[in-house]
């Protein structure tokens, strides 16, 4: 536990409920017993785990930063594990067979079968299925990111309660690739050419792979983080002689653009591929060659299953998570909106219902959690309160896969299928991420500007809205050369399809590039945000809520159908701008004041929950604890 507040002026600075104690501090592992840290629940041992201070590697040795190192020391990352990489190239894998088999849905929903064709190959025309329309493809579509994105808190509750991630993981893999089979059964010859049939089967497919991929989704971050041996900022002298703080922050911000760079490699070879597969082949290929490298999932995590650091469930961590929760509204509420307002604001919301405030007569049975427990669950309610905001983000990234797509296949294509365009999206995420990770971060940090999550997310929001501006420009000028005005994506009244405009579909480049660098800032930042403001027993599910605002803006995006269809396609960009743009501002103003807290909530202790489930998965044993001895 990084204890490096040790004069009273320096703990003045920060809230009451983050100060440390003045003496908390250590010079390494050897002066482990001569630390004081706060006491666990009345009546219970005070001691520390070991692996809080220090990992087989060394990672966690040295001194804990002042203060005024916070404010002066450059930062840097730690070493990453070589495990790390093995549960990338698995969501690399995962996201190939995801992205690969959905950047298809589109044009399997929305266009006609081919004449003669019964695969919906559309060679040097049209790939096509089911004929259902542009709405209906929206409108499925959504459905779709939806249920995957509202099944990772079904996947998050099983992980942290029964079965732990990586048991979690691997059966939401093989419930994924029974879900993928299914798909590939609705592409085949003798089903597609009878649609009904073929829809039928495919929404089958598609709910049960939402399953598996949800819960996949909800673990896997959680777990790569976890692999992580650096656990609190230690300053360490480098070769050169300059004293740097090596911040597990950092480390994991490291990880995960690399984690969301893997992701992308998958998504880009996938969706190009798989476009290829659907025109010149058909939909049954381009569903079979996922589903075949999503089978190399399992092999992996059981190749790698001892080399993985692996947390065990804790029972029902959620319920005495909420059951905290409700016992610290009580009392704050009141007719009167300032009065609640006040009450919620006091700065004794949290602190009031930590054990050491309760006598032990009146505390509930189920608190079995020391006060830094407390203090660990309310960053991790803080950090799901900033995630209500993000369903506003999503719903201009939500454009890329559905009416993006519809918007290039009415420009001119010069032989690209319509929906491999959406691939730039990937294609420059992987060549920003380490521009971002190894210059203008690094410049940033090393200039003293301090680049937090907040201000990240916020400006992942105004990007998005850029993208809609852009969106909205490009549908406007289609609007204005299309012989057929603004119904640019119907027929002609004689019933042939209307001409395609004479605009270029790479001038769509502005918007997926925009798109690209808002994911930087705010897809990026919230997965390490979910990650290092949750408690260490309920990642998983401060993931799922993560996640589940993609649901939400799914669903949201239900209510904006009516505008995904000529003459309304400006309105809808139109529309998400100003609504990212608007969530941007209000994001800011309401969460710039944790912007101000980022270390000291990075530096609270680690709390400790008595787990309550004994049936848990065979891990890796817990190193056992130390006893502190009390200064004299």
């Amino acid at each position: 536990m990084p204890g490096n507040i040790d004069d009273a002026s320096a703990g003045a600075k920060m809230d009451p409920a983050l100060a440390l104690p003045p003496d908390f501090r250590h010079e390494g592992p050897e002066a482990i017993h001569e630390v004081e840290p706060p006491p666990v629940v009345a009546g219970k041992a005070t001691h520390y785990f070991a692996d809080e201070y220090n990992s087989d590697d060394g990672s966690n040795e040295g001194e804990y930063p002042t203060e005024e190192e916070l404010h002066t020391l450059r930062r840097v990352a730690d070493h990453i594990p070589w495990k790390v990489y093995t549960l990338a190239f698995v969501e690399l894998c995962e996201r190939f067979s995801y992205y690969g088999t959905t950047v298809v849905f589109t044009n399997f929903i929305q266009q006609p079968l081919p004449d003669g064709s019964k695969t919906g190959a559309g060679f040097g025309g049209q790939s096509g299925a089911l004929n259902m329309g542009q709405q209906a493809s929206t409108g499925i579509g959504t459905f779709n990111q939806f249920w995957v994105y509202l099944l990772p808190l079904f996947g998050a509750y099983v992980a942290d309660t029964y079965l732990g991630r990586y048991k979690t993981i691997c059966w939401a893999l093989g419930i994924a690739i029974v879900g993928h089979i299914i798909l590939v059964m609705s592409a085949i010859p003798p089903v597609i050419v009878h649609p009904k049939n073929s829809l039928a089967c495919f929404l089958i497919g598609l709910i049960i792979m939402g399953v598996g991929t949800g819960s996949f989704k909800s673990n896997i971050s959680p777990l790569i983080a976890e692999q992580l041996h650096l656990t609190k900022m230690v300053v360490k002298e480098l070769p050169s002689g300059e004293r740097v703080i090596h911040d597990p922050t950092v480390t994991q911000s490291r990880v995960y653009h690399y984690f969301y760079l893997f992701i992308n490699i998958g998504a880009l070879v996938g969706q190009i591929g798989m476009v290829y597969a659907e025109k010149y082949v058909g939909f049954y290929l381009s569903f079979l060659l996922p589903t075949i490298l999503l089978c190399i999932c399992p092999l992996v995590v059981w190749y790698c299953r001892d080399k993985y650091v692996r947390t065990p469930p804790e029972g029902s961590v959620l319920g005495k998570a909420t059951a905290l929760f409700i016992m610290a509204n009580k009392g704050c509420w009141s007719i009167n909106p300032v009065t609640t307002w006040k009450n919620l604001n006091s700065g004794t919301f949290w602190e009031k219902v930590k054990p050491s405030a309760i006598s032990p007569e009146n505390r509930p049975r189920w608190m079995t959690f020391d006060d830094q427990w407390v203090d660990e669950v309310g960053r991790g309610f803080a950090a799901c309160s900033v995630f209500l905001w993000m369903p506003l983000y999503w719903l201009t990234y939500n454009q890329l896969n559905n009416n993006l797509t519809s918007q290039a296949a009415v420009m001119q294509l010069n032989g690209l299928p319509n929906d491999v365009l959406s691939n730039l999206d990937p294609f420059a995420l992987i060549i920003l991420i380490p521009i971002c990770d190894l210059f203008i971060y690094p410049l940033l940090r090393k200039n003293k500007i301090n680049f937090t999550p907040i201000k990240k997310i916020a400006a992942g929001f105004f990007t998005g809205a850029a993208a809609m501006v852009w969106a909205a420009v490009i549908q406007a000028y289609i609007y204005k050369k299309s012989v057929c005005g603004n119904h640019a994506s119907l027929s002609l009244p004689n019933g042939d399809p209307c001409p395609t405009v004479s605009i270029n579909v790479w001038a769509q480049t502005g918007a997926y590039v925009l798109i690209a660098i808002s994911e930087i800032f705010a897809s990026i930042t919230t997965l390490e945000y979910a990650f290092s403001k949750a408690p260490k027993n309920m990642r998983s599910l401060v993931m799922a809520v993560n996640l589940f605002m993609s649901a939400i803006s799914a669903a949201l995006g239900e209510a904006f159908v009516s505008l995904s269809a000529d003459p309304l396609l400006v309105w809808n960009y139109g529309v998400m701008g100003v609504l990212a743009f608007v969530g941007g501002v209000c994001f800011w103003f309401q969460y710039r004041r944790l912007d101000h807290e980022e270390d000291h909530l990075n530096m609270l202790p680690v709390g400790h929950l008595e787990a309550t489930n004994k049936d848990v998965e065979d891990v890796h044993p817990a190193p056992e604890p130390i006893e502190i001895k009390e200064k004299m």
